[in-house]
């Protein structure tokens, strides 16, 4: 499943004027889980939401492998025309994310990883299972209605494949790698991702620093949007 010739490996929504912030989203999303983060960064960068493959609007351009995702967002940012930018990824995303900056240091400026799957830091699949249930049973409805669009809409095949692959790969190696000033946002009650996990993500990055947000599960950029826009544009100001 790969792209005709000519035409962007990933689909993606450009707003704003500036430098660039490239915003990645986790397991079964898509750009849409930004939205509320949007307006607010394009204020002070040209923000592009990015699809990834086999998600949102990339679901029939190619399927997902998490082992080629970082390749696949090289060759869609060199479409594009991204040289260096912010990069900002969410769960899924944040690991991808993560794995850019340390393989391509010079494409990344500044790192924010938010909620990373880092989930070898807490092995135990059956474990996973239940924190994923429990912390959508307890998400609010607008972002269960989320979830469930962008869930039923991903590639079955890419979705099954990315879960999979997130609970066995160990990229924990990666971290030590990593130069770009980076900011680990956590929610406080992410149950999906522990704390714990945010935690061990900042002791092996050099310099980075984390910020916690109250009130928020795994995804504080929707649960608690005023305070992660805030925290988040103090770090790249």
């Amino acid at each position: 499943m790969k792209p005709p010739p000519g035409s962007s490996p990933l689909t993606h929504a450009f707003t704003g004027d500036g430098p660039d912030a490239v915003l990645i989203h986790g397991l079964a999303g898509s750009g849409r889980w930004w939205a509320r983060n949007i307006d607010a960064f394009s204020s002070r960068f040209r923000v592009c939401t990015v699809d990834l493959a086999g998600f949102g609007g990339s679901r029939r351009i190619r399927r997902f492998q998490l082992g080629e995702a970082i390749n696949v967002l090289e060759e869609w940012l060199d479409h594009v025309g991204i040289e260096r930018s912010v990069v900002v990824g969410h769960s899924m995303g944040g690991l991808i994310a993560a794995g850019l900056a340390a393989r391509s240091p010079q494409r990344v400026d500044r790192l924010v990883l938010v909620d990373a799957a880092f989930l070898s830091f807490e092995p135990g699949v059956a474990k996973q299972a239940i924190r994923l249930l429990r912390e959508f049973v307890a998400s609010s409805p607008d972002l269960i209605r989320l979830v469930a669009r962008d869930g039923f809409r991903a590639d079955p095949v890419s979705l099954s494949r990315a879960t999979l692959d997130l609970l066995r790969l160990d990229w924990r190696k990666i971290l030590p790698q990593i130069s770009a000033p980076t900011l680990i946002v956590w929610g406080e009650e992410d149950t999906v991702t522990p704390l714990t996990i945010g935690r061990q993500i900042v002791a092996e990055i050099s310099g980075a620093r984390l910020v916690i947000i109250p009130g928020a599960g795994h995804v504080p950029m929707w649960d608690q949007p005023e305070q992660f826009n805030a925290d988040v544009i103090a770090f790249l100001s």
